[in-house]
């Protein structure tokens, strides 16, 4: 990939939820919402604290995680839909 975030920016693809209601019922494309679940393409270096040093960041690349339903700034890199949002905005890894 040509984009590399900065600081504490990390880039998340999404991951499309299911197209069947528990029940079987299938969803159509109108009616999905956006999912809040994805998986991490790629992550900054981390913020520097009070004396200069890096503060690593609690993700890495190829996790998957949960994030707010409005998180991030939508772009596209390479003919590719991503998002690109602070660590804080991600609720959680999923196991």
């Amino acid at each position: 990939m040509a984009f590399t975030p900065l600081h504490d920016r990390v880039v998340v693809r999404r991951v499309e939820g299911e197209e069947k209601t528990a029940g079987g019922l299938i969803i159509p494309d109108s009616a999905k919402e956006k999912p809040a679940e994805g998986e991490i393409v790629s992550v900054g270096a981390g913020l520097r604290d009070d004396d200069g040093d890096r503060i690593k960041l609690d993700v890495k690349a190829g996790d998957r995680v949960l994030f707010g339903k409005w998180s991030g700034t939508e772009v596209q890199i390479d003919g590719e839909e991503l998002l690109i949002m602070k660590e804080s905005d991600i609720m959680g890894i999923i196991g």
